[in-house]
């Protein structure tokens, strides 16, 4: 089908559009840890069944150790420590907000490529992330009684987006250097069959660091007595359910299949519209105020987003 990768980055957009808004209220009613912990083990129900009913195992076939190191570090990078700053970020800046920093992960994707893989970065790379950078401030700086420029955001939750961008990106490159191990674990009179369901199985991978990640978390913290509270709390886990099908179930894993259709560039240039997309349910939902300056903001960081790939 053509444009077939097209279409699923368009829908990885939206589908990491609805997370996040239900991501945003599952975190105000039970916690973000408590909503990381609940959406890992979810997550993995969901894929456990899929590979099941696929592959006839409810788990990854065919992963050797190196595959299960770097997807694991993947893991660990994006979901524990990215998604942590995420979540935590939307209680304090909101979703919308959330995802604008989410526009960084494409420069911190290329910074660590060029680092770990050895990928050069292009002039139009550099101009790239000047651009988004550039929108990301037009969207978050504003001008104060005294006509200098400051945060109209809590500096902490710049600080946690900041750290959600980085750390999708970093995770980005890892999962890319696990599943190149994973394609040559794979033996070859399976790997025709076995494509389609590689980003799930890598997804599955990356989602037991991410729950194992955060159930040591909240035991170091001395926390784990609040989840009996977070699942009685029925509109919080109702959203923490959507929240989990939007995100590590389908958009990460249609993410990794899209990549498969199209080319990368193009791929991630669709599925960086998410900021773009959260701004009139925001409104609608939220009754956030959005201004013309958020939106030329958002338009100018995703047009950065998209110089990665020319």
């Amino acid at each position: 089908m053509q444009y077939f990768g097209e279409i699923l980055s368009l829908g990885v957009a939206i589908s990491w559009t609805a997370t996040a808004l239900f991501a945003e209220v599952a975190c105000k009613r039970i916690g973000s840890l408590q909503l990381n912990l609940i959406r890992m083990f979810l997550s993995l129900f969901f894929l456990g069944v899929t590979l099941w009913c696929f592959t006839g195992a409810p788990y990854p076939l065919y992963a050797d150790s190196k595959t299960w190191f770097w997807l694991s570090l993947s893991g660990f990078v994006g979901y524990v420590l990215g998604d942590y700053c995420l979540f935590n970020s939307y209680v304090l800046i909101g979703s919308r907000f959330g995802q604008l920093f989410m526009t960084l992960a494409p420069p911190a994707a290329a910074i660590s490529g060029w680092m770990i893989l050895g990928e050069k970065l292009s002039l139009h790379a550099w101009i790239g992330m000047m651009v988004t950078l550039c929108g990301i401030g037009m969207s978050v700086l504003s001008k104060g009684t005294s006509h200098k420029l400051g945060l109209k955001l809590p500096l902490k939750g710049v600080l946690l987006g900041i750290g959600a961008g980085i750390g999708q990106g970093v995770g980005l490159v890892l999962s890319k250097v696990g599943m190149n191990y994973y394609k040559m674990s794979v033996p070859a009179t399976d790997i025709n069959h076995f494509m389609t369901l590689l980003p799930f199985a890598s997804t599955y991978i990356r989602a037991i660091t991410g729950m194992l990640g955060y159930f040591v978390m909240m035991w170091l913290r001395k926390e784990l007595y609040t989840m009996p509270i977070a699942f009685r709390n029925g509109k919080g886990m109702n959203a923490a359910l959507w929240a989990t099908m939007f995100g590590p179930f389908i958009g990460v894993s249609v993410s990794l299949m899209a990549v498969q259709y199209t080319e990368a560039g193009i791929a991630s240039t669709l599925m960086a519209l998410t900021p773009i997309f959260i701004l009139w349910p925001s409104h609608l939902i939220f009754k956030q105020k959005v201004t013309i300056r958020e939106v030329i903001g958002a338009i100018i960081s995703v047009l950065g987003v998209s110089l990665f790939f020319i």
